[in-house]
């Protein structure tokens, strides 16, 4: 009988396909990436040395405090009694520690370069804080913590909320058109930070992850890419 999945190629050939797909998806993400930047101000050659910091960036977490996490674990133990074996829903409740932490990559060098972006366009300010507060909004109605993971929220919905929040906020106030391009990447990245994580503290303590970081996690991609997709977008 013939197998029903194959490959078609040889397994050397696979490979050197596989290595050529990832490096052309990698070129067009620094691509995009780096367009992004160069739109708001930022020349290549920086726009390359910020997207490498914030690669890096995300794997290092800067512990914060430490709080007390209550978990609770379902279980689905058996009694026997008469020869009969019972299904009993069992529930135990212990305390573990979660360490609050804030990553590098997702929150630290994002928020860096919004205040850099404000402190040179200071009159962009009032519009990216009332698109901040639009993303900030929906990105924490769409935003859900999950138990051993961390809060996690859609990637699309924060650049994409961005786009339109910066644009309606730049044509109704009739702002000059440059600042929206400021203005979208700020909100999206300030606004999904403050959506996603800063707005879910309290959910800490019921996630039961061992370290919960602040634009870390799930949370680094949407962090990240919400700025860059936001300023293509607009």
């Amino acid at each position: 009988m013939q197998p029903l999945f194959y490959s078609p190629f040889k397994i050397a050939f696979t490979i050197v396909l596989t290595l050529f797909v990832a490096v052309v998806v990698s070129v067009l993400f620094f691509g995009l990436a780096s367009t992004a930047f160069a739109r708001i101000g930022f020349s290549w050659r920086d726009a390359f040395i910020l997207l490498f910091f914030s690669l890096i960036g995300s794997n290092i977490n800067i512990p914060l405090r430490t709080v007390e996490a209550e978990i609770s674990i379902e279980e689905q133990r058996h009694a026997r009694m008469f020869g009969i074996s019972y299904r009993v829903p069992f529930r135990e409740t212990f305390l573990r520690k979660t360490t609050l932490a804030i990553n590098v990559g997702g929150a630290v060098i994002p928020a860096l370069v919004s205040l850099y972006l404000l402190s040179l366009f200071p009159e962009a300010f009032p519009y990216v804080l009332y698109a901040t507060a639009i993303v900030a909004v929906i990105t924490k109605m769409v935003a859900r913590p999950v138990r051993g993971v961390g809060i996690v929220s859609p990637a699309l919905i924060p650049p994409l909320t961005a786009a339109l929040g910066s644009t309606l906020v730049i044509s109704m106030t009739q702002a000059a058109h440059d600042l929206i391009f400021i203005t979208a990447y700020v909100s999206g990245t300030m606004g999904t930070l403050i959506g996603a994580d800063l707005l879910n503290l309290r959910a800490i303590s019921k996630i039961g992850a061992p370290v919960a970081s602040i634009g870390g996690a799930g949370t680094f991609d949407g962090v990240f890419l919400a700025g860059v997709i936001a300023v293509l977008l607009v």
